[in-house]
């Protein structure tokens, strides 16, 4: 084994300590009962969190709409032909 590997696999085992630690947390925390979010609470969260989005406005919604409908078309024609060009080289060639 060289250096290199001895600290990588020395990384990897704190990593995995402090993983199995955090797991044991949360063991503990649904042991003791940890308390839930309210259900109006929750949406008022939500909500809060919403607002904070940065909305596309109709236009941009509009022209990424025609970007995703025109580049599947490209490339379902594509596949189409290609399966066309090996569906007629195969019949060709094991005719």
């Amino acid at each position: 084994m060289n250096r290199q590997f001895k600290r990588h696999q020395a990384r990897e085992e704190k990593r995995a300590a402090a993983t199995e630690h955090v797991r044991r947390a949360d063991r503990e925390d649904l042991v003791r009962g940890r308390k839930r979010t309210k259900p109006r609470e929750f949406f008022k969260e939500v909500r809060q969190e919403l607002r904070k989005v940065a909305w596309p406005s109709r236009r941009e919604v509009a022209s990424y709409t025609i970007v995703v409908l025109v580049s599947t078309a490209v490339l379902t024609a594509l596949v189409f032909g290609m399966d066309f060009i090996f569906q007629k080289l195969i019949i060709g060639i094991f005719g």
